[in-house]
């Protein structure tokens, strides 16, 4: 890898995950220049629930609890920075009367009636989605959160692509969004990293179904936001996230 993009992956690292290797709040964005390494740090993250649903696997775990295990690692690993985006929105979007009322709950950090349920969704449908592809093949399980943690990031990059920040301060207003080339690179990256589930036994097809399922509740949640907010924050790319990792667990998990 060269050392400019491992750089990149880096800081992507440090602000994204919990991973010892720096102060993710030093860390300093430029998503119109270093866009192409995230999904390599995606990956990186999804590989540490890959290795505890393997860990949990060893432990002769059923497919359920396995599952449970990889999800609640990868919610430690990132610090559950994207389930608060996404409980953020579902209370400000579902319990704010106006634009700023909305923009008010999603910065107070206490979390709602909405945001529990959307939390408690998250979670189930992706470990029941993770549990079907256990059954299957564990390695395909395995593999599939690689592949979900690399382009899950990049389609959360779609309500900066299309929207103004919602916001004169937060993170909309303090970083670039990439260009359309530049994000084009970094799908195309995270679409290569789709080989890996691939040679566990998904098929072409459902990998193409699953990218363009990301792609899609990506869209939807950037035009929802544009609509409820005017733009996009923080909050509402972590939403995009998760819902894109939903989508891609579920698609790979179809029969």
């Amino acid at each position: 890898m060269p050392r400019g993009v491992l750089a990149d992956v880096l800081t992507f690292l440090r602000f994204y995950s919990r991973f010892p290797i720096g102060d993710g709040a030093q860390a300093r964005l430029d998503f119109a220049r270093m866009a192409p390494a995230l999904p390599i740090a995606g990956a990186v993250i999804g590989a540490t629930g890959a290795a505890a649903l393997l860990v949990a696997r060893i432990c002769h775990f059923p497919a359920l609890v396995c599952a449970l295990v990889a999800v609640a690692v990868l919610v430690l690993a990132t610090g559950g920075l994207h389930e608060d985006g996404l409980a953020d929105v579902a209370d400000g979007f579902g319990g704010g009367a106006t634009r700023e009322s909305k923009l008010a709950i999603m910065r107070d950090s206490r979390v709602g009636t909405y945001g529990v349920l959307a939390l408690c969704f998250s979670i189930l449908l992706r470990v029941a989605a993770l549990a079907s592809l256990f059954e299957r093949s564990v390695a395909l399980a395995a593999l599939a959160l690689v592949f979900a943690g690399a382009m899950s990031r990049v389609a959360g990059l779609a309500p900066m692509m299309w929207l103004p920040p919602a916001r004169a301060d937060g993170l909309g207003a303090t970083v670039s969004a990439p260009s359309l080339e530049v994000w084009a690179r970094a799908w195309f990256a995270a679409a290569g990293i789709g080989l890996a589930p691939w040679l566990a036994g998904a098929g072409p097809s459902q990998i193409a179904v699953a990218i363009v399922a990301a792609f899609a509740v990506a869209a939807l949640i950037a035009n929802l936001s544009k609509k409820q907010i005017g733009g996009y924050t923080g909050d509402v790319l972590g939403a995009a996230q998760q819902l894109a990792e939903i989508a891609i667990l579920a698609a790979l998990s179809a029969a």
